[in-house]
């Protein structure tokens, strides 16, 4: 039997990186999935995956920034599924990029409605149908840019920051409805919304991530997917409230070594152009 069998779940993000890989890995553990993604192509590809991994799944086209497409995403889960047990809050992207006094308000806002607003729109719209199964998971992704600072990504720093902080409060407020909250803080993982910004594409990606971080490898969709599951599952029952780090031990220090390799692995800066966008509809510099 399946860690989720007959649970129902909600990701957004899901057509491509980590919330397909946990769309996935969801599948495989017996639940139903609503993959919800502005991203159709990817999105029904990741519908034939789940079904492919022994689940079952449908495609919800979803824009996160818009309220109505969240609480209908929810929706779907209801009306194809019978009910809803967990939501995965992790669509992102770059969003606003580049020095702070260059940053425009109409980019810093759009970042936040997508990184922070987003979750605030998830957890809303799933509590009610959480309550009347007596309780669920909610998870969201964070970062460990919420964590530590990183220059020219100040919007997405602070939004994720804000994820965190709301993962506790809504904790707080949810622990009596059994119903738990937390997020995962990811470190350098090799996703098309990070390796689609640098030349050379994927392979350049993973030796860059791994040559500035401790552990011996870039972090791929699996690892984050593997700790979603985790919190998704009854093994957390006890668990809520926490920001869970999946790094490498990038946060806990880097050695000379690895400041060393990082160096020489090192590619001039790609956050000087305004704007990130979603991984789909980048394109990877030559």
């Amino acid at each position: 039997m399946g860690k989720l069998e007959k649970k129902v779940a909600v990701i957004t993000g899901a057509a491509s990186g980590i919330g397909r890989a946990t769309a996935i890995r969801f599948a495989g553990e017996g639940a139903a999935v609503v993959i919800a993604d502005l991203n159709r192509e990817g999105g029904e590809a990741a519908v034939r995956d789940c079904k492919e991994n022994g689940g079952s799944a449908v495609f919800q086209l979803t824009d996160v920034s818009n309220e109505e497409d969240i609480k209908s995403a929810v929706e779907r889960a209801v009306k194809e599924f019978g009910h809803l047990d967990i939501i995965y809050n992790n669509a992102g992207l770059g969003g606003a990029v580049g020095p702070l006094e260059k940053t425009s308000a109409q980019n810093w806002d759009r970042s936040f409605s997508i990184l922070l607003r987003a979750v605030f729109l998830g957890i809303k719209h799933a509590v009610p149908e959480m309550r009347k199964t007596g309780g669920g998971s909610i998870i969201s992704t964070a970062s460990i840019a919420g964590l530590r600072g990183a220059a020219g990504l100040h919007a997405y720093c602070a939004a994720k920051a804000g994820v965190i902080s709301l993962t506790r409060s809504a904790s707080i407020e949810l622990a009596k409805d059994k119903i738990r909250v937390n997020c995962i803080c990811p470190g350098l993982i090799a996703t098309p919304l990070t390796y689609n910004r640098i030349p050379g594409g994927e392979q350049a990606a993973t030796q860059l991530f791994a040559a500035f971080q401790p552990w011996p490898r870039a972090g791929r969709p699996e690892d984050i997917a593997a700790m979603a599951l985790f919190l998704a599952s009854d093994d957390s029952e006890f668990v809520s409230g926490q920001a869970m780090v999946v790094d490498g031990a990038v946060t806990s220090g880097m050695g000379a070594r690895n400041l060393a390799r990082g160096s020489q692995a090192s590619t001039p800066s790609l956050l000087d152009d305004g704007w990130s966008g979603p991984s789909f509809q980048m394109k990877r510099p030559s």
